[in-house]
């Protein structure tokens, strides 16, 4: 199944717009990663939507990093999730002649992987759950060879 699923902390904002009745729920996910890797966070994702209240709507993730990424990919196969990081690895080699080595080897391939992937992703809400395909799942893309703590600010809103 998924390859990874990092823990999570939430810090929440919460309002309800009363022109429209439109509920907006912000909240911001600290995720702990264990290195370079694709980290499963559909659980936390669809719990916090739960928890929302809201039926129908939208849930838009933004990562607050440049060296991480957001994606949406098979979540049955873990050689799938396999196979995209060492076709990423390949993509972008750590031990190409890089400029940018302030903060180590895995730094700039970092930004060029998060540069290639999405720091955003946008999921409908429908009857109170995401509206993920089947075989679908939510990754944190960690691109650094340590763990770090990220941050995933989650935006739902509808009604």
């Amino acid at each position: 199944m998924s390859r990874s699923s990092a823990s999570a902390t939430v810090i929440s904002v919460g309002a309800i717009d009363q022109r429209s009745q439109t509920t907006h729920v912000q909240q911001v996910l600290r995720l702990s990663t264990q290195g370079k890797r694709l980290h499963n966070i559909t659980n936390a994702i669809a719990e916090l939507v739960a928890r929302s209240g809201v039926t129908t709507g939208l849930c838009t993730l933004f990562v607050q990093h440049t060296s991480a990424s957001l994606v949406i990919q098979e979540n049955a196969d873990s050689d799938v999730l396999q196979d995209l990081e060492a076709f990423l690895a390949g993509l972008v080699p750590e031990s190409a002649p890089y400029q940018h080595s302030a903060e180590g080897p895995d730094d700039m391939p970092a930004h060029i992987r998060t540069a290639l992937t999405h720091t955003s992703e946008q999921i409908p809400i429908v009857h109170g759950q995401l509206g993920l395909g089947i075989w679908q799942g939510i990754y944190l893309w960690e691109h650094r060879q340590h763990g770090r703590t990220r941050e995933v600010v989650v935006h739902i809103m509808g009604g």
